[in-house]
C-alpha cells in the first residue's frame, strides 16, 4: 500500500512539474480574444439605433448590421449581445475602452481611424450626400455654399470630407449637432430649419421616403465602404475572423441577398410618390386598419403587408376599376372573387377578407423550402402574374446556372417573359414579366414605410414634434437593457416575417 500511495504521489508530482513546464513556455500569455468570447460564450455589440444598422421594433431586433452580426456570432457558437449608445461619440469611447469586441457605427475607415481600430468592410459602400429644402436655390457644388452653413451629425464621415474639401474652398462653413442622427438632420431640412445638410447615402435611401421636401443635390469627397470597428486594445483575431466570415458570405451570395432585402427596393418612390402615400396614410388608411389587422389575424398575415398590397392595388379606395374589370380596394378579379367566395367586390371589408384569403392561398403554393422573406416575395409575384408564369421565369432562372429560390436572382428572369425569344421557350407563355418586379418592390417599400412608422425613435410629422424623439436611455452614461442574446429571428410576413423589418 505505502509503495501505491508513493506512485501516486510521485505520478501528480510528474503532472504539476509537467503542467509548471507548460506554464513557463507558454510565457503566462494572455487567451487571444476570439478564444476568451468562445470561453465565454458571448459577443458584445455596442451599436445606435439607425434602420441602415440596428433596430429593435417590438423586441424583434433587424438592421443590415445586425442581421450580419447575428451570424457571425452563430459562426463563432456564441451568443450576440447588443447595447444601444446615443451617437457615434458614445460608441467611439466604449470601443477606446475596451468595453465591447464590436462597433456598428455606419462609418467607414480614414485615415485616422485605421490607426486607432481594427476595421473590417462591411460589404456596403456609401457616399457623403449634400441634400437641401426643395424651397431654396439648388446648390451645383460646394462652391455655391459660400455664406451658408452645412449641418452634419457628429462623429460621421461627412465631417471628414468637408475638412479635406475645405483645403480648395475655405469658406465651407458647417455646423456638428452631437444630438442629431441622419434622422433628426433630415427631419430639420424637411422643416427648412437646416436649408443645406449632409447625410449618408445609405441612410437617406432608407429615410428618404418620409421627407419628401428633402431633394439630393451631389456626393462630397469619394465613396467609402462602411466597416465594423474593434478596439486597438484587442488583438487581430476577432477582426480577421469576422473578415473571413465576411468574405465567405460574399463568396456564397449571401452577403448580396442580405443587402438586396434591405436596399434593393428602394428607388421605387418618387417625390410625388411618397407625398402621396404619406397624405393617404393619413387620411385613408385610419378608416381601414381595422379590417386590415383583423384579416391578415384571421389568415395569419402582417397586415402591414396586408395593407400594402391593397395600396398597390387601389390607393385604398374600396371603388376602384380597371378597364380590364378588376375591382375594389384589393382588385380582385371576377374569377377570383367567385374562387373564395366574395359577392361584393365593391365592399370595403369583403375585398380586404378576399385580398387575405387569397394570398394566403398563393403563399402556400410557393415551395416551403424557400425561407423568408423571400417566399413572400415569390407569392407576391404569383398575387400580380400567375403561379405558372412565376415557375416560367424561376426555370429560366435555373437554366442560366442561378438560384429559382431566390427572389434577387428570379427577379432579373421575369422581364423576359415578355420577350419572343425567350417566352416561347416557357410552358405559360407570354406575360408582362416587369409588372410583377415592380409590383414587389412597390409593396416592399410601402410595407417598409408602414413598419417605420409603427417603430420607436421614428420622427412625427414635423409640424406636430419638429425635434426627432429618441428612446430615452436610463443609463445616460452609456446604453438601454440587453437583449435576450439568444431569442433567435423569428419571421413574420406572413407566417414568419415579423422579424423582416422595413428591409427590405
Amino acid at each position: 500500500m505505502p509503495r501505491v500511495f508513493s506512485a501516486l504521489k510521485e505520478a501528480s508530482a510528474g503532472k504539476l512539474l509537467c503542467l509548471g513546464i507548460a506554464f513557463v513556455l507558454t510565457g503566462c500569455s494572455q487567451p487571444s480574444t476570439l478564444q476568451e468570447i468562445r470561453d465565454e460564450g458571448v459577443l458584445h455589440v455596442i451599436t445606435r439605433t439607425a434602420p441602415s444598422i440596428y433596430v429593435d421594433n417590438d423586441d424583434t431586433p433587424t438592421g443590415y448590421d445586425y442581421e450580419l452580426a447575428k451570424l457571425f456570432a452563430d459562426s463563432l457558437g456564441v451568443k450576440l449581445r447588443i447595447r444601444v449608445a446615443d451617437n457615434n461619440t458614445e460608441i467611439l469611447s466604449v470601443l477606446n475602452q475596451n468595453y465591447a469586441h464590436l462597433g456598428m457605427l455606419g462609418l467607414s475607415s480614414q485615415p485616422d481611424t485605421s490607426d486607432q481600430y481594427h476595421i473590417v468592410a462591411n460589404g456596403i459602400t456609401a457616399q457623403s450626400i449634400l441634400v437641401y429644402n426643395r424651397n431654396v436655390e439648388s446648390p451645383e457644388s460646394l462652391n455655391d455654399l459660400t455664406g451658408k452653413t452645412v449641418h452634419v451629425v457628429a462623429d460621421s464621415d461627412h465631417v471628414k470630407r468637408l475638412a479635406s474639401a475645405r483645403k480648395d474652398n475655405d469658406t465651407l462653413q458647417w455646423q456638428v449637432h452631437p444630438g442629431l442622427d441622419a434622422a433628426g438632420i433630415l427631419a430639420r431640412v424637411e422643416s427648412g430649419e437646416f436649408p443645406y445638410a449632409i447625410v449618408s447615402s445609405n441612410e437617406l435611401d432608407l429615410n428618404h421616403v418620409f421627407y419628401p421636401m428633402v431633394k439630393e443635390a451631389f456626393s462630397v469627397g469619394e465613396p467609402g465602404k462602411l466597416a465594423w470597428f474593434f478596439p486597438s486594445a484587442q488583438d487581430e483575431s476577432l477582426a480577421e475572423a469576422a473578415r473571413q466570415f465576411l468574405e465567405t458570405l460574399e463568396n456564397s451570395g449571401t452577403l448580396a441577398q442580405i443587402s438586396e432585402r434591405f436596399y434593393g427596393h428602394l428607388d421605387q418612390l418618387n417625390y410625388v410618390g411618397a407625398r402621396t402615400f404619406m397624405h393617404h396614410v393619413e387620411n385613408r388608411l385610419p378608416k381601414y386598419e381595422p379590417l386590415f389587422r383583423d384579416y391578415a389575424s384571421n389568415y395569419n398575415m402582417d397586415w402591414r403587408l396586408l395593407a400594402a398590397i391593397g395600396y398597390q392595388e387601389s390607393h385604398w379606395r374600396p371603388n376602384a376599376v380597371s378597364p380590364t374589370g378588376v375591382r375594389g380596394l384589393m382588385m380582385l378579379t371576377r374569377n377570383t372573387a367567385s374562387q373564395i367566395g366574395i359577392n361584393n367586390r365593391l365592399d370595403a371589408e369583403e375585398s380586404i377578407q378576399g385580398g387575405a384569403k387569397y394570398f394566403q392561398i398563393v403563399h402556400e403554393k410557393i415551395p416551403e423550402r424557400i425561407p423568408e422573406p423571400d417566399r413572400t416575395w415569390f407569392a407576391l409575384a404569383s398575387y400580380n402574374v400567375g403561379y405558372g408564369h412565376l415557375e416560367d421565369a424561376r426555370r429560366l432562372t435555373e437554366g442560366a446556372g442561378k438560384d429559382p429560390d431566390r427572389w434577387m436572382d428570379v427577379k432579373e428572369f421575369l422581364p423576359l417573359l415578355a420577350q419572343k425569344e425567350w417566352y416561347t421557350q416557357t410552358r405559360f407563355g407570354y406575360a408582362r414579366g416587369h409588372e410583377p418586379v415592380l409590383y414587389v418592390q412597390n409593396i416592399r417599400r410601402y410595407y417598409d414605410v408602414l413598419a417605420r412608422l409603427n417603430e420607436p425613435g421614428i420622427p412625427a410629422p414635423v409640424q406636430e414634434a419638429p425635434i426627432v424623439q429618441m428612446e430615452e436611455n436610463q443609463n445616460p452614461g452609456l446604453v438601454t437593457d440587453d437583449l435576450q442574446p439568444d431569442e433567435s429571428l423569428r419571421a413574420g410576413l406572413p407566417a414568419e416575417l415579423s422579424t423582416i423589418p422595413p428591409t427590405l
